[in-house]
């Protein structure tokens, strides 16, 4: 295929064509397809014949989005599911056996953490967690003779602190372990962490992917051996994504390159009105000089991303005021989206950690996450600012 650009490939990379000729690629709401006679069905289901069988394997809608993603990331094959978590999950699950252990970064998602705390434990599945600033050698001492699989964010959720993923990618070759990223703060636009030694790429699609608050959806993409596992391991139990979100994030990648360029230019704005507000405690952005890790983001990162994390002077009471008196933007949990949002990661994304557990996740009652969406800079910033106000009188 001729060599074009991100932003080309993600509007021109599309299924083929029907005999209507549609400019547009069409929905496939079908549950199942059909043979043409006994001996189609059987060699379909022997594997002998590369076709669609059930939706709960493939779809037209769901593999090309899975196309799409592994041009983007540099991988050879995929696996779309119904959420984020469903990703993560299956991914895990169709890896590890009992008796395995994980090493992992401990600033990541709160429901991740859930399941290495809550559910791998009864399985005998153990973890173990390095903090983000860790060096290499402290994350190796970790490393045990049933250890299979190292795991992290960057940028981490909800801190925006930076890991070097090249770092981790040779710890990894080093002790025949699979990496596993999470580039969903990212996006496959702003970095791809296969070219950092990254053996399987994991992504909430309701994110930056979709982009506008619509559907749910995960993807695991990477090397095509594990991915087969994770496929089938998932056409058995069933997380996959319905051809209707796949339709509709297949479509949002079209846009994803200039939506996260905007992002990226609002986030930024955004962060700088920030570092110089008097009231503010501290505020962390990849692209801001003042981030401990700027110069690894500006290496890995093609810009910052579309989260700030901050947290105000007075910590929890007045960041509690500040949430009240928000305005325009939203108080919602998920991020990625075109509407800007604020969140509370210390009540609600990571309310089910203990505090020790939150605070090893960089995480303190006060901090504030902001999604910072695609409305003009200055409205963003005067509704910010006003917030900041009332609460810190």
């Amino acid at each position: 295929m001729e060599e074009r650009e991100f932003e080309t490939n993600a509007i021109r990379m599309q299924m083929d064509r029907s005999g209507n000729l549609e400019h547009s690629v069409p929905l496939y709401l079908t549950s199942s397809f059909v043979f043409e006679d006994a001996e189609d069905m059987r060699a379909s289901f022997a594997e002998e014949k590369d076709r669609n069988i059930y939706s709960r394997y493939t779809n037209p809608n769901t593999s090309e989005l899975i196309a799409k993603i592994c041009q983007m990331e540099g991988a050879e094959a995929g696996y779309a599911f119904a959420s984020g978590m469903a990703a993560v999950y299956s991914t895990f699950a169709a890896l590890l056996e009992s008796g395995d252990h994980i090493v992992s970064c401990s600033s990541v998602f709160g429901s991740t953490l859930s399941l290495y705390n809550n559910f791998f434990p009864k399985w005998q599945i153990s973890t173990d967690l390095f903090n983000v600033n860790d060096s290499a050698a402290a994350i190796e001492a970790l490393i045990k003779s049933n250890t299979k699989v190292i795991y992290v964010e960057s940028p981490t959720n909800p801190g925006v602190d930076i890991l070097d993923l090249q770092m981790i990618g040779d710890i990894a070759a080093k002790h025949g372990l699979i990496l596993i990223v999470d580039n969903c703060f990212a996006s496959p636009y702003l970095q791809q962490p296969i070219s950092f030694g990254a053996h399987l790429v994991v992504h909430s699609a309701t994110k930056l992917i979709d982009g506008q608050g619509r559907v749910l959806g995960g993807i695991t993409v990477g090397e095509a051996t594990l991915i087969d596992k994770i496929y089938r391991f998932s056409r058995i139990s069933g997380p996959a994504m319905s051809p209707f979100n796949a339709w509709v994030l297949s479509k949002s990648l079209e846009t994803l390159a200039v939506r996260v360029d905007r992002h990226c230019e609002n986030a930024l704005g955004l962060a700088q009105f920030l570092e110089a507000h008097v009231s503010v405690k501290m505020v962390k952005y990849p692209f801001l000089k003042s981030h401990p890790k700027y110069e690894m983001a500006k290496k890995q990162m093609k810009a910052g991303g579309a989260v700030v994390a901050f947290e105000l002077e007075g910590g929890l009471d007045t960041g509690k005021k500040f949430f009240n008196n928000i305005q325009m933007l939203s108080l919602s949990a998920n991020l990625g989206d075109t509407r800007s949002i604020v969140t509370h990661p210390a009540s609600t994304t990571h309310a089910k950690l203990s505090p020790e557990a939150r605070l090893e996740a960089g995480i303190t009652d006060g901090l504030i996450r902001v999604s910072v969406g695609l409305e003009n800079i200055a409205d963003i910033i005067k509704d910010v600012s006003q917030a900041i106000e009332k609460a810190t009188l």
